[in-house]
Parts: C-alpha cells; sequence; structure tokens
C-alpha cells in the first residue's frame, strides 16, 4: 500500500470518529436550516442534479431536495446520514446520502450540474486533489459554489478548524479551480447564526464558479 493511501484510509478513520461523536447528539448542531449563500444562490437556478460533498447533518441537502434538486450527499459520518435522512422524511422529500471518503470516491465526470462545498475543509495533501475531480464532475454550465473559513478565522471562536493548514482564501481557491471560470470570489466578515457550532463574526471566504461550456 502506498504511503498517500495509508494516510487516507488513517484520515478517514479520524474523521469518521470525529464526526460520528459530534452528530451524535439529538440536537442538529449546524441548525436545520440551509446556509445562507447556499440558499441565496440555489434558488436564483434551475433544479437540476446536485452534489454535497461534506454534508453532514442534511440541512442544505434537505433544503435542496425541497426546491426539486435531485440530491446526492456524501460524509464521513454515519451519525450525519441517519439525522440528514430523518429530517429528509420529516420534510417528505428524498435524497440520496453516501457515507464515503471524500479523497479517495471516484465521481463521474460530467454529472452535476451543481455543486456545493459548505464549510469542507480538508488537509493540504487531500484538498487539491478533490477540488480537481469535483470540477471535473460537473457538467458544462455547471456551478460549484464554495463558503469556507478564511484563513484569518482563528481569531474567532465562531467554529472551523483551529488548524491554520485546512483554512482556506480567495488565492487558494482561485489555484484549485483554475480550470473554471471564477464568478464570483470574496473574502469577507459575516455573522453566522447556524446551530450552536457555527454562532457569531466569522471570516469567511466565498466562490461560484463556472465550468466552461464544451
Amino acid at each position: 500500500m502506498s504511503m498517500n493511501k495509508l494516510n487516507s484510509r488513517l484520515f478517514f478513520g479520524d474523521m469518521k470518529s470525529f464526526w460520528n461523536e459530534r452528530f451524535s447528539e439529538e440536537a442538529y448542531i449546524y441548525g436545520e436550516e440551509p446556509n445562507v449563500f447556499f440558499r441565496q444562490v440555489l434558488a436564483a437556478h434551475k433544479p437540476g442534479k446536485i452534489l454535497l460533498p461534506g454534508e453532514g447533518e442534511g440541512r442544505n441537502a434537505v433544503w435542496a431536495a425541497r426546491q426539486g434538486w435531485d440530491v446526492h450527499a456524501l460524509d464521513y459520518s454515519d451519525s450525519g446520514k441517519e439525522k440528514a435522512l430523518r429530517l429528509a422524511d420529516r420534510l417528505k422529500v428524498s435524497i440520496n446520502y453516501e457515507v464515503a471518503d471524500l479523497s479517495t470516491i471516484r465521481l463521474e465526470p460530467n454529472t452535476y450540474d451543481f455543486i456545493a462545498l459548505i464549510f469542507v475543509h480538508l488537509p493540504t495533501h487531500q484538498r487539491e486533489q478533490v477540488h480537481q475531480q469535483l470540477a471535473q464532475s460537473l457538467k458544462p454550465d455547471g456551478i460549484i459554489l464554495i463558503e469556507a473559513f478564511h484563513k484569518s478565522q482563528l481569531q474567532y471562536d465562531s467554529g472551523g478548524p483551529k488548524n491554520a493548514a485546512m483554512l482556506y482564501d480567495a488565492a487558494l481557491l482561485k489555484q484549485d479551480f483554475y480550470a473554471l471560470d471564477i464568478l464570483e470570489l470574496v473574502e469577507t466578515t459575516d455573522r453566522l447564526n447556524e446551530g450552536e457550532w457555527h454562532k457569531g463574526n466569522a471570516a469567511v471566504v466565498r466562490m461560484k464558479a463556472k465550468r466552461q461550456a464544451d
């Protein structure tokens, strides 16, 4: 086994345990409402097939399904999947939710009309590979949307990784998604109100990018 594959397996096991524990409580720790940026952008697009990696407890997936999107969600956590499916059942929609390692899953190219990464933070040795595979899995004219904690988030206690290497900025996203047309790329400070774990002033970076039609 290569060192990269071994590291991926160890990381997957660590992340699975971490998120299973975090999502094990009854309450939806990031709330049941969709991320505001995600909701605003998605509402302006005609429903199609959407991929939501790192979807957690399902708040964005369920909202997208209620708008008529065909939802494919991915996450490390069985606990997250269980809560997402409960939320979907309660709101009478259907979502496809797969427990998977984001660094090793193989996505079909030219598959999705829309992909959203909402506060999905990956380590340096996986991030670029995952981001590029996601870009390739977009259909021509497909959109990828990102909201993530900025590198300056360490000064706030409103959520996010405490490891600066797992935080993002505009230059990093521009580099990772060089093959796409960037429609919006903003570094800003906002006030989060997403459950108990994303609450208060936060430094974020937001990107909307599009794959060129062939």
